[in-house]
């Protein structure tokens, strides 16, 4: 009969979080000796706290080569789990901290360009209206859909994300994905324009005059491109082509473009940068999604940034609607 291995003295008291601290830092910078410059530990204390850790667990944890290292089959199982435990401590810490005071907390959030220069802004200032001791962190990510590294990773808490038609490719088994709104692309000019004016303003109008838009290769911009080609009309004069959020809110505000934008983005802005909508809709192309992990605790702070996500998105679904 083969011997039950000893977990608790192999794994609980050789393997530390400590140590599983220095392999998540090898892992991230590529080699021994940046960890350690990283840590403030030497080379060879991070060379030995690896070997350590080999050893008590009884397989290679990284192939060591001349550009540096990589993880083993069993390296990756071992971050995979090291990361959940780590993530799990560090919740435990959290929810205690909002035990013994209930309006702190951190929350942190994946997004693209799109959501940060757009809805998260108005989350935001609801939660921290409410609770403005909690302590946000934003990380900007390129991943679109429902790719979600960041949150396979335990690097965030949750992702608001973007999604092309009502619901983009079927979700993740391991995703928790819930639609905040739908939105459509609209078509707003500054307060100063003389389309401000109009109220009744055609598709054919518009054709020659200086457009600011995204790329015909995003929702949006296929959504513009396909409109004029259904109406037998040639492509609009887009003088800036950008994916930038913050880039078209600004260039609005003169009064000289037509610029296209989520709808949402004009009811929450319209005051600030003097956006005036114009008769002209596209239909829906694009959904807001919050995404969490599956079967993740979520501390009570991330529980309120979501609650308050909710409370922004319903006047905009309202809206739509």
């Amino acid at each position: 009969m083969a011997r039950t291995p000893d977990w608790d003295s192999r794994i609980g008291r050789r393997v530390t979080l400590s140590d599983l601290h220095t392999l998540f830092a090898v892992v991230e910078h590529g080699s021994m000796a940046k960890a350690g410059a990283h840590l403030g530990k030497s080379q060879s204390a991070v060379s030995q706290a690896v070997a350590a850790m080999e050893h008590a667990i009884g397989v290679r944890l990284l192939d060591r080569t001349s550009r540096g290292v990589e993880l083993t089959t069993y390296g990756n199982v071992l971050l995979r789990r090291g990361r959940a435990a780590f993530d799990e401590l560090r919740s435990g810490v959290n929810e205690i901290e909002c035990l013994a005071d209930p309006v702190v907390g951190e929350v942190r959030i994946a997004c693209g360009e799109l959501v940060s220069g757009g809805v998260l802004p108005a989350i935001i200032d609801r939660l921290l209206l409410q609770y403005p001791k909690v302590k946000l962190q934003v990380f900007e990510t390129a991943s679109r859909g429902m790719d979600c590294p960041e949150l396979q990773e335990r690097k965030v808490d949750v992702r608001l994300a973007l999604l092309s038609g009502l619901l983009e490719g079927e979700p993740a088994k391991e995703f928790d994905t819930e639609v905040l709104y739908h939105d459509q692309i609209c078509l707003a000019v500054g307060s100063e324009s003389p389309w401000a004016r109009r109220r009744k303003v055609d598709l054919a109008e518009l054709v020659n005059a200086p457009w600011v838009a995204p790329s015909p290769e995003t929702p949006g911009g296929a959504a513009i491109m396909e409109a004029f080609h259904a109406r037998g009309l040639p492509p609009p004069q887009i003088s800036v082509m950008a994916t930038s959020l913050g880039l078209r809110n600004f260039l609005s505000m003169g009064g000289r473009f037509i610029v296209a934008l989520p709808r949402s983005i004009v009811e929450l802005y319209a005051d600030r940068f003097a956006l005036k909508r114009l008769p002209i809709e596209f239909p829906t192309q694009i959904s807001y999604a919050i995404i969490t992990l599956k079967n993740r605790s979520l501390s009570p702070a991330v529980e309120r940034f979501i609650e308050c996500a909710r409370e922004v998105a319903k006047p905009l679904a309202k809206a739509k609607s």
